[in-house]
Order: C-alpha cells, then sequence, then structure tokens
C-alpha cells in the first residue's frame, strides 16, 4: 500500500462541499465534511488504533481535552446505543474519521453515530485522510488544534489557528478535577453478557438503609457516610473497595464486582478521613485524563497516608502515575502517548505477553523508581513502564487498561489478583 501523502502545510481554503476544518496550531489546516454538532473545540489532537469500541473511546474520561482521530476508517457502522457506554456523556472533544458516517448495520443499535455526537454536543469531521494524520502526529508529535462544524461551510481560519496556539496544551493541566464525580456513591452491577445486558446477580442491594441501588448498567446512587454495613441479604460478605474516581471507566467497576468485591467511588478530591471512614478492606486508584503530576498536588498526599495504613491498593494508568510519584517516581509527557486496543505488554514475572488496551500521553519514568517499587511489565512498542509493584506494601499497578472496553481480555486476572488480597 502507498504510503499516505503529508499534510499540507497551508490550505486555508475550503474545497467545494466542505463543512468541517481542523486547524493545527503549527499552521496546518485540514479539511472535511462536519457531522454532529456544529460548533467549535480545541484541545490536542492524537489517534487511536482500535478497530472497535468507538463509543466506549469517545465516553472515557480519560479523554478529556483531547479529540481522537480513528486509524479504522468505518466508524459509526455499527450505530450506537445506551450500553457501550463509559460515562454519561462523551468527554472527548470530537473525533475525526475517512469515511462517512454511514446506516448502522448492528442488532444493537438504537440510533446513528452522527445523530448520537449531535445530541452530545460533540463535532465529528469525516473525509480525512486519517492516515496522513496519523503520520503527522507519529513525527511531531501530538499538536494543539481546533475542530470547527459549520453547515454553510464559513470559517475564520486565522481566528481559529489564534484559537489552537493560544490553548496552553494537556502539559501541567489538572482535567481530573473537571471530570470525576461530585459525591461518593455505591455500584452496583456487574459486566455485560450478550442477550442478558448487564448482570445484576452479581451485585446485590446493600443492607442497613443505603437508600436507593444503583441500576446494574451504571447508574449510581449517594450512600450515606459512613458506609452502611456491607453484608448482603442471603450472602457471606464481600471485600469493600472504596474507588478514587481521577475519570473512572464503569467497566473498570463492573470488572471488580464480578471479581467479588463490593465499591464505593469518592471524588478525587477525597481526603484520607473521607475514605477511612468507608471502612475500606482495599482501594482502587482510576484511571483519568491530563498531567498526573497537576493531580498529584492534591491526590498524592492522600495516597500516600493509605499506603501507610497497609491496605491493599490497585491502580489504573493515572492511578499507576499517582502510585508512582506517591513513592518518589516522576512522570513525564510522552511525544505521542499510547492508545490502542493492540498494545503489546510483556509480563516480567514469567515474560508472558499481554495484549492490552491504552490510552495514556504520560509515562512514569522508569529510571525515577525508589528500591522499593519493582517494574512488573512493559511496553513491547517502545520499552516505556507499564507496570509496578511495592515490596515493602501491598499495593501494585498498570499503566494499561485491563477492563477490556474496548479491547482484549487478557489482563482480567489483575481484578481477581486484587480482590484476592482483599481481607
Amino acid at each position: 500500500m502507498a504510503d499516505a501523502k503529508p499534510l499540507p502545510a497551508s490550505n486555508s481554503i475550503a474545497p467545494q462541499g466542505a463543512t468541517g476544518v481542523l486547524v493545527l496550531s503549527t499552521g496546518e489546516v485540514v479539511w472535511g465534511r462536519g457531522f454532529g454538532a456544529e460548533g467549535v473545540a480545541v484541545g490536542e489532537v492524537c489517534f487511536h488504533t482500535a478497530m472497535t469500541g468507538y463509543q466506549e473511546i469517545m465516553t472515557d474520561p480519560s479523554f478529556a481535552g483531547q479529540m481522537i482521530t480513528f486509524t479504522f476508517p468505518h466508524i459509526g457502522n455499527v450505530g450506537a446505543n445506551a450500553d457501550d457506554v463509559e460515562a454519561d456523556d462523551p468527554h472527548a472533544l470530537g473525533m475525526i474519521v475517512r469515511e462517512d458516517v454511514t446506516g448502522p448495520s448492528n442488532f444493537r443499535s438504537v440510533e446513528r453515530l452522527d445523530a448520537w455526537m449531535a445530541k452530545h454536543k460533540r463535532i465529528g469531521l469525516s473525509g480525512v485522510d486519517t492516515r496522513a494524520l496519523t503520520r503527522r502526529i507519529r513525527g511531531g508529535g501530538a499538536p494543539n488544534a481546533v475542530i470547527a462544524h459549520a453547515v454553510d461551510g464559513v470559517f475564520d481560519i486565522p481566528a481559529l489557528l489564534a484559537m489552537a496556539q493560544a490553548w496552553p496544551g494537556l502539559e501541567g493541566m489538572d482535567l481530573a478535577i473537571a471530570v470525576t464525580t461530585n459525591t461518593h456513591y455505591g455500584w452496583a452491577g456487574g459486566v455485560w453478557r450478550l442477550g442478558e445486558g448487564y448482570d445484576t446477580s452479581a451485585s446485590l442491594p446493600f443492607r442497613g438503609g443505603a437508600g436507593a441501588v444503583p441500576q446494574a448498567g451504571g447508574a449510581s446512587a449517594e450512600l450515606p457516610h459512613p458506609n452502611p454495613s456491607r453484608e448482603r441479604e442471603g450472602s457471606a460478605k464481600r471485600p469493600h473497595v472504596v474507588a478514587i474516581d481521577y475519570g473512572s471507566k464503569r467497566n473498570i467497576f463492573r470488572n471488580l464486582v464480578a471479581a467479588g468485591a463490593d465499591v464505593s467511588v469518592v471524588p478525587a478530591t477525597a481526603s484520607f478521613e473521607d475514605v477511612m471512614a468507608l471502612a475500606p478492606d482495599g482501594i482502587f486508584l482510576s484511571n483519568g485524563p491530563g498531567d498526573p503530576a497537576a493531580t498529584g498536588f492534591y491526590a498524592v498526599p492522600v495516597i500516600q497516608q493509605l499506603l501507610d495504613t497497609g491496605l491493599p491498593l490497585f491502580g489504573i494508568c493515572l492511578g499507576h502515575q499517582l502510585l508512582a510519584l506517591a513513592v518518589g517516581a516522576t512522570t513525564t509527557k510522552m511525544f505521542q502517548g499510547h492508545r490502542g486496543a493492540n498494545h503489546p505488554v510483556q509480563r516480567l514475572s514469567d515474560g508472558a505477553v499481554e495484549i492490552t488496551s491504552m490510552n495514556h500521553g504520560f509515562a512514569v519514568e522508569r529510571t525515577s523508581l525508589p528500591a522499593t517499587a519493582r517494574e512488573t511489565h512493559v511496553s513491547l512498542f517502545d520499552g516505556s513502564n507499564a507496570g509496578i509493584e511495592l515490596t515493602d506494601r501491598p499495593a501494585f499497578s498498570v499503566q494499561y487498561h485491563p477492563e477490556a472496553s474496548p479491547g482484549p481480555q487478557d489482563s482480567l486476572y489483575l481484578f481477581e489478583k486484587f480482590v484476592g488480597m482483599l481481607g
């Protein structure tokens, strides 16, 4: 297959039929056909290599502040539905695709993707040479940009360029504070199965007056403070995980439930006292967007106190980075980041290779890890750190997403490992 052509250095005159545009802060202008909502959004442009799961990707809070270039050309052909989401609303600013969105061809579809995008006020851009744009990102790093959609095709390119150049970028930006929950709540519901939907038997109502119980698909209900009894009617007590939400994906909580735990969720800004008042058996640090060092200003002191309790702790993605910061390591902004559902990771304990889902633009510097933090996983794409465990406390974390939403299921064992550590 021939190489994709490079992006034009400047192309400020709209071609016939163009109703959407992407303006990079470096001056490149990419024209296309807009879909979804009309409007303008500014952020970082990245690319994602997954062939499926575009709804899960768009609703992943880790994509706050970013617009996604999908390398797979046919996005939208299975439509949209209410089950395949990781949050109530999309957090990615927009999507950039090769082919126009077509009518859905899937028995689970309830609406077209472009209608779903419009309903949630997200901008789409089709008709783009996504291979060329991906090569641009791979070669020059993830740029700041503006995506715009106007049915009349009228755009003020100089103004859009100025907006892209004025955006400060993700480095130094705390976005977890913008996507975290506002309150603490109890989670109910296990994983989804074909023909059955979300598993409600895996998580029964709390006993002791917790109020309304969350629905299995991902709704939440505020719990009283402190946490009520976790004994269940007709069942043994299950270990209780308190998850700190820095921008969590719902399927992570579902897999914790499926592994045998009860789950309560608290905001990113929860204090040590807030967490301990819920009487946890273990602590979970969620994924999330933005610069971990910026989030760490308020998160790291709490994590350090939690580590001192000796409670088991498990972190994913941003949670992995925050755990590393809490033990004295450092993180850095990656040149282009890792985003896809086919990333090979080697498990150093036995040499096994896991195919994983990844979504991160920052990484832990392995050379900064203290003697008490052992590297457990390594990316086989670029050799970057993909996991650690502490040697002096029961805590571990991974840089990737083991919940398989979207992506492979090679790493689901990590949820069982964590729940198995709980008293």
